[in-house]
């Protein structure tokens, strides 16, 4: 499945032209991604933040699931790189991978849409949609399932990379519903693959997934142990909408254990970040003294999200007009 991914999202130069997993992926695109966000960052900061990379072509936002910073980040991206934009809230129609979604994806290939950035409930959608798609089309994974989300994973690696440094020197903990999180997973893939020091994720086994020993990861129960010396402390959403069955307790509970407070942030380094992809539940993961405080970086990370999908969509386009002139 991994080669499959890969042949899927580069095209014959080895340039990216779908965006579905970060399965398949090396170091050499992963870098890439990020260096290209940090120029769009300093367009960020200009009085007028577009460029015309993307003049003349359409952005469809593609949303089968409800989402507010994912969606908005991608409609901002989109506009700065001066695209046109389209965004349809397809929450509550059918959501099965079948006739009706092939009738909508030509339906919105007729209007010109040739970026399709998809956020859906299923795993596996955005590669099933990227294999409908005519070959000029470009297909962004916005989160699927339990699968993958790999635009979040990436804006988190810049932000880390930003403000932690190199991360073959990191020690990077990731605590909490780790069995229902997609950005977990994304996470994880993304940080072997830039070569952090050391990956941890910390949660009660009831939050574990039965295949975490596919992932390079070490296991913790306890935040004293799993916290003790860690550079980045990356906290996760408790998704009881996911949850079937008592997995935990109480939230209460799972607070007093799992919560990122001023006293279990102690046992990381002095100087280490915090981080999580949002929404936040504040007094269920972390408290408020915490994700206002001086180590955290949440806000910084959706700042930083607008430039990751910048890169990645302007990658994406430029990969498949390559690919595109290639053929010709």
């Amino acid at each position: 499945m991994e080669h499959e991914q890969k042949n899927i999202q580069l095209n014959s130069r080895g340039q990216l032209c779908h965006f579905l997993s970060l399965n398949g992926l090396d170091r050499k695109i992963l870098t890439e991604i990020l260096d290209t966000a940090d120029s769009f960052i300093k367009v960020g900061e200009r009085s007028v933040k577009s460029v015309p990379l993307l003049r003349g072509r359409t952005v469809t936002n593609l949303f089968f699931e409800p989402s507010t910073r994912t969606r908005t980040t991608f409609e901002l991206a989109a506009k700065r790189l001066s695209a046109d934009v389209l965004s349809l809230d397809i929450s509550t129609s059918a959501t099965s991978k079948g006739e009706s979604l092939l009738d909508t994806l030509r339906n919105l290939e007729a209007m010109g849409s040739e970026l399709f950035v998809v956020r859906h409930a299923d795993s596996g959608a955005a590669h099933f949609i990227a294999e409908q798609v005519t070959p000029n089309v470009a297909v962004v994974n916005a989160g699927d399932g339990r699968h993958s989300h790999p635009t979040q994973a990436m804006l988190d690696m810049l932000t880390i990379r930003r403000h932690a440094g190199a991360f073959e020197n990191l020690k990077v903990a990731i605590v909490g519903d780790i069995l229902h999180s997609r950005v977990a997973r994304s996470q994880i893939t993304a940080l072997n693959i830039l070569g952090a020091d050391e990956v941890r994720v910390i949660a009660p086994g009831t939050l574990l997934p039965s295949n975490l020993d596919a992932f390079d990861v070490k296991i913790y129960n306890q935040m004293s142990e799993g916290l003790k010396d860690v550079d980045v402390v990356i906290m996760l959403r408790l998704q009881r909408e996911r949850m079937k069955g008592a997995l935990i307790p109480s939230e209460r509970e799972f607070y007093q254990t799992y919560g990122l407070t001023p006293q279990t942030l102690s046992y990381a380094k002095p100087n280490a970040i915090v981080m999580h992809p949002g929404p936040i539940n504040r007094g269920v993961e972390i408290a408020s003294s915490v994700a206002d405080g001086p180590q955290s970086l949440i806000l910084n990370q959706v700042s930083y999200g607008i430039a990751v999908r910048m890169a990645i969509l302007s990658m994406c386009a430029s990969g498949q007009t390559q690919s595109t002139g290639s053929q010709g």
